[in-house]
């Protein structure tokens, strides 16, 4: 086997030697013992996407009615539609199928899209943002939200009492204010496409990483693993950068979920000499 042709794998270390605790064991009392009914057999894909797959994924979701984009990974089409958001970063997007990283109503259709085919989806308002409710409309006294410190304007987005509401109209010492989602009632249309399955375990864990560590490459973290513990290497472009902490715990809190043999995920830093 050539070296292009080996697998991408972990680099291993030694298992560290702990004492072993012994196991607390409960044990089922008879007449808690219930007969489980089987659980229907989950159809399986060939070639195309499965719940719990991590894919990599191209899309553009728009209203139906109006054509407005509402999400998009595609940084050209942003620019181009006026929608470029510059705390953003774009490209192919990491989804672990069924798991809510997308809008419900397309994580449910999911299963069985082809890879690599450009795929429409179709999502109704009660699967997106669900459907508008009239009693979500109120009407305020202007002075009162003027005593809040809001001036309130047509299109404006407020929070009001802990709740978003967007201003439909004012006048008349009043206010019409909407709670309901600004999508609220509208059919969502994605346009999607899935340019990697994600089988290998140290690719999964490097979608992982670069889902909290935006715009750095994954590939600048070194992953070591031992049995029961992963240790990650952090790249020295980041040991100043904002919000370290929280991104580090919440790639711990991915791969720990993801990967049940691991009961531990350590961060470490290397200093060169200059």
């Amino acid at each position: 086997m050539s070296e292009e042709e080996k697998p991408d794998v972990l680099d291993e270390e030694e298992e560290e030697v702990e004492e072993q605790e012994t196991p607390e064991t409960i044990e089922e009392s008879p007449e808690e013992a219930t007969e489980e009914e089987p659980e229907e057999e989950e159809v399986r894909y060939e070639n195309a996407v499965n719940k719990g797959d991590f894919i990599m994924v191209e899309m553009t979701g728009r209203a139906d009615e109006t054509g407005e984009i509402i999400d998009t990974s595609d940084e050209e089409l942003a620019r181009e539609e006026g929608v470029y958001d510059e705390d953003r970063t774009y490209g192919p997007r990491l989804v672990i199928v069924g798991d809510g990283y997308v809008l419900r109503g397309l994580d449910q259709r999911l299963p069985g899209v082809p890879f690599d085919d450009e795929t429409d989806i179709e999502i109704p308002a009660a699967e997106a943002f669900g459907e508008r409710d009239p009693a979500n409309v109120q009407t305020i006294p202007y002075r009162m939200l003027r005593s809040k410190g809001f001036n309130p304007v047509i299109g404006a987005e407020l929070e009001i009492d802990g709740r978003q509401a967007t201003v439909r109209s004012v006048g008349a010492g009043r206010v019409q204010v909407d709670y309901n989602h600004p999508l609220a009632g509208r059919k969502i249309v994605y346009k999607l496409k899935v340019t990697e399955n994600v089988t290998d375990d140290k690719k999964k864990m490097e979608a992982l990483i670069g889902r909290r560590f935006l715009g750095i490459d994954p590939g600048e973290f070194k992953l070591r693993k031992t049995k029961k513990k992963l240790r990650i290497g952090v790249p020295d472009q980041i040991f100043f950068g904002e919000n370290i902490q929280i991104a580090k715990r919440g790639v711990a809190m991915d791969i720990l979920r993801y990967f049940e043999e691991l009961d531990e995920v350590e961060f470490y830093e290397t200093i060169k000499r200059s």
